[in-house]
Order: C-alpha cells, then sequence, then structure tokens
C-alpha cells in the first residue's frame, strides 16, 4: 500500500516517537537496576565497614543520597528496603538526641510502610489494621516476603525504642513480635537468625514477675547463635544483657561478655555490628560489679 508524503512522514515520527518510548522505557529498567544494586552495594559496605566512627561520621550523607534515589524511583522496593535499613540502623545506633531518634526511625519506618504497598497494593495501611486483622494478614505471606517483613519489623522496633514514653508506640509491639514470628516460620535463618534475636529481647524486655520470659527468652538467644554460627556477636550482648542479667546469672554473663572480646569481628555482613558489640561488652563488665 502507498501513503501520500505527508503521511509516511507521519507515521515516520510515531515510529521514531515510539522507539524513542521503548528506549527510554529500557533506560529506566537499567536505571532502577542500577539503583538498586547501589543501594546494596552501599548497605553491604556500610555493614562491613570495621570502623564504627567512620560509619557514624559519613552515613549522614549517604542517607541524603538514598533520599534522592527514592524521590526519583519512588516505587522500588529494594531502594525504600534499603532507605528503611540504614535510617533505622542510624537512629538506633548512633543518634544520642532523643529528638532526632524519633524523626529518624519514624522516617526509617515511613520507607518500610512504603515498601509493603509496592509488595503488594492490599498490604498498603496494612500497619494501621487491628491486630487480629493485621496478623491474619501477615500470617498469609510467603517467602518473598521475608526481607519486607524484617526490615518492617527491624524499623518499628526502632520507632518503639525511640518512643518508648509513649504508650500508644508501646501498645504495637505485639504487631512487631507476629511479624518476626512470621519471619522465623518461613525462614529463620535470614540475616544470620537475627527474628530470633528480636524475639530474645521482646520476651525479656519485663522480669518474670511482671510478664517476662527469660527461659523462652534464652531459647531464642541460644538459637539466634547457633544460627549464625557464633559469628553475631550482638546476640551473645543481647544475651548477657536481657537474660542472664534479668536472671542474675554473673558467671554466664561475663562468659558471654568475653566471648565477644575474644572473638574476631570481621565477618561478612556482621562487621560494624561486631565492633559495636565489643565496645557494649567492654560497658557492660565495667558496670557488673555494680549490678550483681
Amino acid at each position: 500500500m502507498d501513503f501520500p508524503l505527508s503521511t509516511s512522514r507521519q507515521l515516520f515520527r510515531l515510529f521514531l516517537v515510539l522507539l524513542a518510548l521503548h528506549t527510554l522505557s529500557g533506560c529506566a529498567s537499567v536505571a532502577a537496576s542500577a539503583t538498586s544494586k547501589l543501594a546494596d552495594n552501599l548497605s553491604s559496605a556500610i555493614l562491613n565497614q570495621n570502623d564504627p566512627e567512620t560509619v557514624a561520621v559519613g552515613l549522614p550523607s549517604y542517607l541524603l543520597l538514598l533520599d534522592s534515589l527514592i524521590a526519583g524511583d519512588p516505587q522500588n522496593e529494594k531502594l525504600l528496603l534499603a532507605g528503611s535499613k540504614l535510617y533505622g540502623a542510624y537512629a538506633t545506633a548512633f543518634v544520642k538526641d532523643p529528638e532526632r531518634a524519633k524523626r529518624l526511625s519514624l522516617k526509617a519506618r515511613n520507607y518500610s510502610d512504603q515498601a509493603f504497598c509496592q509488595h503488594d497494593a492490599h498490604l498498603c495501611r496494612v500497619v494501621e489494621l487491628p491486630f487480629d486483622e493485621f496478623s491474619s494478614i501477615i500470617a498469609t505471606l510467603k517467602t518473598d516476603a521475608v526481607p519486607l517483613l524484617f526490615a518492617s519489623a527491624s524499623a518499628w522496633a526502632g520507632w518503639i525504642q525511640a518512643n518508648t514514653s509513649d504508650w500508644n508506640a508501646i501498645a504495637s509491639l505485639p504487631k512487631v513480635k507476629a511479624m518476626m514470628q512470621q519471619v522465623v516460620k518461613l525462614n529463620e535463618g535470614y540475616s544470620h537468625g537475627e527474628a530470633h534475636l528480636y524475639l530474645g529481647v521482646f520476651a525479656t524486655l519485663l522480669p518474670p514477675a511482671l510478664g517476662g520470659k527469660p527461659e523462652q527468652g534464652r531459647v531464642h538467644f541460644e538459637r539466634a547463635i547457633e544460627l549464625s554460627a557464633g559469628r553475631d556477636l550482638m546476640t551473645k550482648v543481647e544475651y548477657a544483657r536481657r537474660y542472664a542479667r534479668i536472671t542474675y546469672q554473673r558467671e554466664l554473663h561475663d562468659s558471654l561478655l568475653h566471648e565477644v572480646l575474644d572473638a574476631k569481628a570481621e565477618a561478612p555482613g556482621l562487621t560494624l555490628s561486631n565492633m559495636l558489640a565489643k565496645q557494649q561488652a567492654r560497658e557492660l563488665l565495667a558496670s557488673a560489679e555494680d549490678y550483681f
């Protein structure tokens, strides 16, 4: 079929537009992949850093970088989770000012809430549901949701820690526990078994007389140590702090902390945490005489 010259030109222009759109779509896909990889590499570099002071000084710049990447690709679940993890880690480990900790931990939560929505539209605003509805939906999530569940529960726990004077925040702890329990059910070895570490802390937040369950906590701490093959030193610190102290077991307390100090800090994905664990182990040992 022959077309008039003007029609042929119009078709050629349309072809160029369609080609450009296809190219831009491909570039967007490549860009999204590249930014996700950058976020993963950034998280890995921070977690494997053996100088906490370097992280404390440098991390704010990278948080701003992540903010800019997320602003350019707000539907990228991996970027949102990276932002949630790093904001949560910074607020918990390095921020001393209570008001800053509240702001930054809330940002970590907001990013994980957005990630929930991107993972599945039916999960939008799921965190706001009453506990029974919330836990029923969480129980239906599958293995592909484990990174999302763990990151969101971690961010939420950090936000509660920053808002301990707010009873509404504390009242949401059962939801966090339900998310960590689902992680354990689906893949208990995820992130070096840290879901067990959180569940151990939750079980030992209160003394037995006020409803705490130290023996249940002990089981979770020991399982976390087993799953990380002893490489996650923070688990031993929390085991000493949360269980050995609350049950007044000085020998166990000191033994765990000396194991931390004697252990090698460098371990893939755990180096920064292990360096912080060593600092805390020294502080706990220094205060042990007064406590026991």
